[in-house]
């Protein structure tokens, strides 16, 4: 059964206070591909390094596909319980959309003459990188997009779990990964049907230093 929890009016900051890494889903409840769709389009508008938007999503709902993932992943239960698992992978070579991103911003109304002169220089720079450095950027922009996906699901009344435990090297075996894609992590969604743990945090004091490090661990 596919449902579509009622949208609730939510400001950011009760949206980033009650979000929580949840475990336990209610398998009944069946979240939509429209919805869905409608969820990764908002997470898209994280930033991203020169806009090359690196993310990809595997979405995976058919429970099929998700008896596959489940071992890949630990056997962790939300693989199959949540509505979808989403396999956020991240391009190492996205600055071959360079030329179909920047076009698109003239059409939005960027300068032609900045993107001639700009895109020049993004292939030239990540042309040049190590896979290392490639990678890196791949891991950081897809960490953006993830946390954003996970407040848009927050803000629409769902639940998510970011999950590193998992296989990278089975991932791509069973999924045929092209080796241009470096997994970055799986996000389970759908309803909670247990809370979370409770949070503790660090306190700003203890993370937080202005203009030198002093006091920080060595």
């Amino acid at each position: 059964m596919e449902t579509r929890v009622e949208t609730r009016e939510a400001d950011l900051f009760t949206v980033i206070r009650e979000r929580q890494s949840i475990r336990g889903y209610d398998p009944n409840v069946q979240i939509s591909e429209q919805e869905l769709r409608e969820m990764i389009e908002e997470a898209v508008l994280a930033p991203s390094s020169s806009n090359l938007q690196p993310w990809r999503f595997l979405v995976v709902q058919d429970p099929a596909v998700k008896a596959k993932l489940q071992p890949i992943a630990n056997n962790q239960k939300q693989v199959t319980e949540s509505s979808a698992t989403v396999v956020l992978l991240g391009d190492t070579e996205a600055y071959r959309n360079a030329d179909v991103i920047y076009d698109r911003a003239v059409e939005a109304g960027l300068s032609k003459e900045f993107r001639d002169s700009y895109v020049p220089r993004i292939k030239e720079y990540y042309t040049r990188l190590t896979p290392e450095a490639a990678r890196s950027i791949a891991l950081i922009d897809g960490g953006l997009v993830a946390m954003q996906f996970m407040l848009v699901a927050k803000a629409r009344g769902y639940d998510t779990v970011p999950m590193g435990g998992f296989s990278p090297e089975k991932l791509i075996e069973e999924f045929d990964i092209p080796s241009r894609y470096v997994p970055v992590m799986l996000i389970s969604v759908g309803k909670g049907a247990a809370p979370g743990f409770p949070k503790a945090r660090l306190t700003v004091d203890e993370v937080t230093f202005w203009n030198r490090l002093d006091g920080i661990d060595r």
